[in-house]
């Protein structure tokens, strides 16, 4: 090739220049950084500018290698923004001291130049850039370490960003020369290149490419050659490589299980954590083939002992995953704050030591409680002479990983456990005070996972002496115990609900003191334990005296808090859970409540305006607290109903509202939508006027894509359609269609389908004449949906309706009358009205068809419902 005819010189003052840039862009001082953004930004009018960026990064060695690579990284950035904008030469340029650089001494050099590389071919540039890939893999061969790795450092990032087109016709499938010859590098001397030729060719597993799958027989064979490679990374590549066939080419590799089974259990002991965790993604993949169990027998037992390995005492967070009302709040893992408390163990092993232990166990308890799920009760044979051994082990360690293995066998092999309960849920109890803090927590988690065997035993059996340890570790001394027993409890008094009633005054009691002794981290997980409580006791919670206790530490901690601190998060929800069970007891604590989540969801939309407006200028708001301000508000017009009258009416609560029903993130929405529902029923006097602007994009939202959004904007327009009566008629045309559909949608989730019919039922009790004539195309689903649920206020306005409809066009209902007979054996006992309203239709139908044709017709029903409609309705 001919040398290129485009050579460019820096002019020296320029370059100057820009070194001072790049040098005071370093600094800590974020002025300066701000200053240098903007000049950065006017030099891109300059044509030539990029030149010197690569100039920097590639030609002016006398440079420091930091400088030089931000040089590099900067060019990156305008490739990425600007790139159609270069001027060819400059293009030209780039490209070939990037491809005359790429094994520079430098491994940050070398790298940065990478990126340079592949940023250039993700912008479409491999279709442009003919010899990119060719001269990649040439240089591939050269005798240069640095060249070849340079090199295969750009291509595993070029396979990682652009493997689609790789295997397409648009580049004349360059894998089949590619991928060959990524194979021969697998035996290369060097560590390095070995993992990054894994790499690219893992790239391709998923996928299925032909050019892989061709040669896969010698992939799998280079894999096994590399088992037992020094390099971690490259046994990380190959356990990553392992995984991925299993999910595509099991075929391929059943005939090395044996060996694979094997190899895998050393990895999953790997001295290096990332290498082991790869290795624990082999089990869980593995649990999902249908395979013979007997291949996991020597797998199991890894598990259950712990390793021989002394610094390896088993750690064990509380839980396997820890509980949150919703998963967003488990990000807020701040540093504690305040005094450390004492440990009660002197000689437990700091965090750092023991948590990639820890991580190990939790995947492998993670992969076992996959396994228990598939295998069900066939796995216990397995486990249960070894757990035997180990729950009553004198040696705390072993007996620690007993327990863990019972709760993750837990919800797979509960049938078969529940022989074991009655004897191992006292030992477990016992286990709930061992001196060991480790083994403490644990047993609260694994009792948890068999709190709903507990609840349904007599209370006094397990139920109150669980509750009463449980409640002790609350107040353990050691912060984990604390925060295993606080999420334990929570689970708990989700199953148990009011069998709690009786012990409201001890519960509280402990959950108080406990605000006293909890820091930052456990308070998080101590709202929720609070929310859950009141959420589960309902009204129960409504007693001067436990009020009294409640809330005087809730609002210390609410007058606390700033409204920026993310801490108000599970504050706010747990406050929300609380208003809702206390109904009229909430009221002296409701008016500075009200107005601070006003004055959030305020706050939030006025900075997402001069978000949108100059985006450089005003950073994005944070929008869960509007969120969580809004479900809060839904909670106290929930608990309060009328009394919230005055606030709402003091307040420009339906204007912001009015907003947050529009924003375009489908959270806020749904949010907005559940409060319009709570108002309508609490005060639908304040409501009303907004109803000419709220119900178009009430229309808009009924889209299933965005199941909660849609959910709440169903139900939504139900609420409002029983207070405006057959002032709803002009709205009707916005909604029915929408709604008729998603009733008919295959696969709808079965809350979405419930809500769907009895708002459709509510539209059609006030406006019968405006949804009658559809019937036929929603009473089918619209019967199956509605006789599962409860008998309940909704039910009962959604029947109505369709009676009515039914009264309007009955021949509507001719095709599918069976599913409406077997709806209405589903009221175990309707209002005296709505039941003659049944009686009505049943008997205008028999009537109609005449005897014979209705017993010929009745005699296809099951007998339950035959019996049911005979002794009810005298049909």
């Amino acid at each position: 090739q001919t040398k290129m005819e485009y050579e460019w010189k820096p002019d020296e003052q320029g370059l100057q220049q820009i070194l001072q840039l790049l040098k005071e862009s370093q600094s800590p001082d974020t002025t300066i950084q701000r200053t240098v953004q903007q000049k950065l930004e006017q030099l891109n009018q300059y044509p030539d500018f990029n030149n010197y960026l690569i100039f920097v990064l590639t030609k002016l060695k006398s440079e420091d290698e930091p400088t030089r690579s931000l040089s590099g990284l900067i060019l990156k950035n305008n490739v990425k923004a600007h790139f159609q904008n270069f001027p060819n030469g400059v293009t030209d340029f780039i490209k070939s001291e990037c491809l005359n650089n790429i094994g520079d001494s430098s491994p940050l050099i070398r790298a940065t130049v990478g990126i340079l590389i592949t940023t250039i071919a993700s912008k479409g540039e491999l279709q442009n850039w003919p010899d990119l890939l060719p001269k990649l893999c040439s240089l591939l061969d050269s005798e240069d370490y640095n060249t070849c790795e340079g090199a295969f450092g750009a291509l595993q990032k070029i396979c990682e960003d652009s493997a689609e087109i790789l295997d397409s016709d648009v580049l004349d499938r360059p894998l089949n020369i590619m991928i060959p010859k990524f194979l021969q590098f697998f035996k290369h001397s060097s560590p390095k290149i070995r993992s990054h030729a894994v790499a690219c060719v893992n790239q391709f597993i998923i996928s299925r490419t032909q050019a892989l799958m061709l040669h896969i027989d010698s992939f799998i064979e280079n894999l096994f050659a590399l088992a037992g490679d020094e390099e971690p990374e490259v046994r990380k590549n190959v356990c990553r490589a392992l995984v991925m066939l299993l999910e595509v080419r099991m075929d391929r590799l059943l005939p090395h299980m044996h060996n694979i089974v094997e190899y895998m259990l050393q990895r999953t002991q790997d001295q290096d954590e990332n290498v082991a965790l790869e290795a624990c993604e082999f089990w869980l993949t593995l649990a999902e083939q249908p395979i013979l169990i007997l291949r996991f027998r020597i797998f199991i037992k890894f598990i259950l002992l712990p390793s021989g390995k002394d610094e390896t005492i088993p750690d064990s967070e509380q839980d396997i995953r820890p509980r949150f009302h919703r998963s967003r709040t488990v990000a807020q893992q701040h540093d504690e704050d305040g005094i450390e408390e004492e440990d009660d163990d002197d000689d437990e092993i700091d965090d750092d030591d023991t948590i990639s232990d820890w991580n190990l166990r939790k995947c492998s308890a993670a992969a076992l409680d996959v396994l228990a799920n598939v295998y069900r009760d066939e796995l216990l044979p397995h486990i249960l002479p070894l757990l035997k051994e180990l729950l009553f082990h004198h040696e705390w360690v072993v007996k620690e990983s007993g327990i863990l293995v019972l709760g993750a066998i837990a919800e797979g092999c509960m049938q078969g456990m529940i022989p074991y309960l009655p004897e191992l849920i006292p030992h477990l109890i016992q286990c709930l005070s061992d001196k060991k803090a480790l083994v403490r927590s644990i047993t609260c988690w694994t009792l948890s996972r068999y709190a709903h065997w507990v609840v349904s035993q007599p209370p006094d059996t397990y139920l109150k002496p669980l509750m009463t340890e449980l409640l002790k570790r609350i107040l353990d001394s050691n912060k984990r115990v604390q925060e295993a027993a606080c999420s334990a409890f929570a689970t708990l008094e989700e199953e148990a609900c009011t069998e709690l009633v009786p012990y409201l005054a001890y519960i509280l009691d402990t959950l108080v003191f406990a605000f006293s002794k909890y820091q930052h981290k456990n308070l998080l997980i101590l709202y929720d334990a609070i929310g859950t409580l009141a959420d589960s006791v309902g009204h129960h919670l409504n007693k001067p005296e436990y009020i009294q206790m409640l809330m005087p530490p809730l609002i210390q901690k609410w007058n606390m808090l700033k409204d920026e601190d993310k801490d108000l998060f599970p504050l706010l929800e747990c406050l929300s859970s609380v208003a809702t069970a206390l109904q009229s007891g909430f009221l002296p604590y409701c008016e500075p409540v009200y107005q601070r989540c006003v004055n959030l969801v305020q706050k939030t939309l006025a900075q997402a305006m001069l978000n949108n407006a100059q985006p450089d200028q005003y950073e994005a708001p944070d929008k869960d607290f509007m969120i969580v301000a809004l479900d809060l508000l839904s909670g106290l017009a929930e608990g309060l109903g009328g009394n919230i009258e005055q606030l709402v009416a003091r307040s420009n609560i339906l204007t912001l509202m009015y907003q947050c029903m529009q924003d375009k993130m489908p959270e806020v929405r749904q949010s907005s939508f559940a409060l319009l529902g709570d108002l309508t029923k609490a005060c639908f006097q304040h409501v009303k006027p907004c109803i000419a602007d709220f119900m178009p994009i009430l229309g808009t939202n009924l889209n299933p894509e965005f199941i909660s959004v849609c959910n709440n904007a169903t139900w939504a327009i139900g609420e409002i359609s029983i207070q405006m009566g057959i002032e709803m008629q002009p709205y009707i045309p916005m909604v029915l269609h929408q709604l008729v559909e998603i009733i008919n949608r295959p696969n709808t989730p079965k809350t979405l389908l419930e809500n769907t019919a009895i708002t459709i039922g509510r539209l059609g009790y006030v406006c019968p004449q405006e949804v009658a004539p559809m019937l036929q195309q929603f009473i089918r689903p619209w019967c199956t949906s509605l006789r599962n649920i409860r008998d309940n206020e909704e039910k009962d306005s959604a029947f109505r309706g369709i009676c009515t409809m039914i009264s309007v066009n009955p021949s509507g209902v001719i095709q599918d009358f069976i599913f409406f007979c077997d709806a209405v054996a589903s009221w175990i006992n309707p209002k005296d009205d709505l039941r003659d309203m049944f009686c009505k239709i049943l008997h205008g139908f028999k009537n109609q068809v005449g005897d014979e044709n209705w017993r010929r017709f009745s005699d296809q029903f099951p007998l339950p419902l035959k019996e049911r409609l005979a002794a009810f309705y005298g049909v």
